[in-house]
């Protein structure tokens, strides 16, 4: 009861992983695309704002070309408003410096000491960047400020080293930026919430039908085999519906023909068994010295004893019927065509769920068997290596002979996580399993192997299975080697 407590503690409910995961998947997603989105306009904005005072600096420096050919009053007049318009109109500082760090535009920069001094700490920079070559241009950020300069030779003195400087600061563009962030972050939180309650809602949707399918197998487990599994709307879901419906169907079936068989047979036990009873007294007590009387109530005892061995055997031959194994019908055939035979039973798990069946047979050979069982030996060690194989979904399947023993071994291996030694030779027992989780749902009853087992002792083949952890396992059958044409029972039996 301890270890049941221990391990019901370690399960996990579904609904909350189901909620759990998905929120964290929605999170992820929405603080990803937050930071992309974030990473673009910061980004965007930059380029952006670098092209455009590249544009102002390279039209500002043709329009002080062009000024060169005016007086020099009248390009200073029209230079100075041209700068104050562009410096206006796209929010940028703009100035023409000397290389000896005076202002020569625009005139209110010239004029204000604190420009002045601004200007000097710029020029700095610039002259150095710039190094007095003409017609070299600059971009460059420092400080927070995105900065364009190139030579240009407006100035009283046109052979000195002059230079035009457009500026940018990134405080109005932090700003902008700060908001639209403050802004996703408000439009991130409420897509969480969102995210949350959507979670729930599937959660609830894949968990509930989930509640009810079990609900309704605890009445089954308790004998109320009236109980319907109902449908759901996920197509998994309903086919596990109608897989316990089913299985409660046969499972009703079959618990009403066992209660039918018991009352009968305790009928029809206790009938001859009374009888022979009451015989046997009588002849104890009444009839022993009578020969006559005696002999007839022990002929009464015999019939009721062959009565009640008649009553045995009819249930002990329902159950061979049963099984229908204990019949063994052995004749001549080829085994490589019934093996290819087999493999076809499998190209749906090639076609539709994307195994790999790696064949390797060799032609004609021919063995003898009961084929019914040898077919059911084969497909259920494929389909078992099906089952159990890896992520690879890779099985492998193999026929060859041997001619120094005279034998054809039939191989079949898969690449999943193999048994341990300690549990190896348990495999053959009816119901068993190894207890591993698969990243597959398996298939089967535990008999599969068992059956495999009592066919193969039937016909006295070897079989075996080799394994190893974390590399596979390999079970393989011998098969007496028997020309074609010869009668059922010919060939070795080794």
């Amino acid at each position: 009861m301890k270890s049941e407590r221990k391990v019901l503690k370690r399960l996990r409910s579904l609904n909350v992983t189901l909620w759990k995961y998905f929120c964290f998947f929605a999170v992820f997603i929405i603080l990803l695309i937050g930071l992309i989105c974030y990473v673009i306009v910061e980004n965007s904005f930059s380029g952006y704002m670098q092209d455009k005072i590249r544009t102002v600096g390279v039209s500002v420096s043709g329009r002080l070309e062009e000024a060169m050919n005016m007086s020099p009053v009248a390009a200073y007049v029209e230079m100075d408003e041209y700068i104050f318009e562009q410096s206006v109109e796209n929010n940028v500082r703009i100035a023409v410096l000397s290389s000896d760090g005076d202002v020569i535009l625009p005139v209110e920069e010239r004029l204000n000491d604190s420009g002045h001094e601004y200007w000097s700490g710029v020029l700095n920079v610039v002259s150095e960047k710039l190094d007095g070559s003409e017609g070299v241009e600059t971009l460059f950020t420092e400080g927070g400020v995105f900065t364009y300069a190139t030579t240009t030779p407006f100035a009283a003195n046109p052979q000195a080293a002059n230079y035009l400087v457009v500026r940018f600061s990134l405080d109005v563009a932090n700003s902008t930026l700060n908001a639209v962030q403050r802004y996703m972050i408000v439009v991130g939180v409420f897509a969480i919430l969102i995210a949350f309650l959507i979670a729930y809602s599937l959660a609830q949707k894949v968990s509930d039908p989930l509640k009810s399918l079990t609900a309704a197998a605890n009445k089954m487990a308790k004998g109320n085999y009236d109980v319907k599994f109902a449908s759901a709307e996920y197509q998994e879901i309903a086919q596990l519906s109608d897989a316990l419906n089913y299985a409660c169907a046969e499972i009703k079936k079959t618990d009403g023909f066992q209660k039918e068989l018991l009352a009968n047979v305790s009928h029809d036990l206790r009938t001859p068994l009374t009888m022979i009873k009451a015989y046997a007294s009588m002849i104890k007590e009444i009839s022993g010295d009578n020969p006559e009387k005696r002999n007839q109530h022990l002929q009464v005892i015999i019939d009721e004893a062959d009565r009640l061995t008649g009553l045995v055997n009819d249930v002990l031959n329902m159950s061979k019927i049963s099984s229908d194994i204990n019949q063994i019908n052995k004749k001549v055939f080829n085994l490589t065509d019934f093996l290819y035979g087999i493999m076809k039973k499998f190209e749906y798990l090639r076609d539709m769920q994307g195994y790999t069946f790696m064949i390797d047979i060799d032609p004609d050979l021919y063995t003898c068997a009961d084929e019914e069982k040898i077919g059911q030996v084969l497909y259920n060690l494929i389909s078992n290596a099906v089952n159990y194989t890896g992520e690879d979904k890779t099985v492998y399947v193999s026929l060859k002979y041997e001619p120094e023993r005279g034998r054809i071994k039939f191989k079949v291996r898969d690449t999943g996580k193999g048994i341990s030694k300690e549990d190896l030779p348990a495999i053959w027992d009816r119901y068993y399993r190894v207890k591993e989780q698969h990243a597959r749902p398996v298939k089967g009853t535990g008999l599969g192997l068992a059956i495999v087992k009592t066919i193969l002792e039937k016909h006295s083949f070897d079989f075996g299975a080799d394994s190893e952890l974390g590399k596979g396992s390999e079970f393989w059958v011998d098969f007496p080697e028997v020309p074609p044409g010869l009668p059922a029972g010919s060939g070795s039996e080794n």
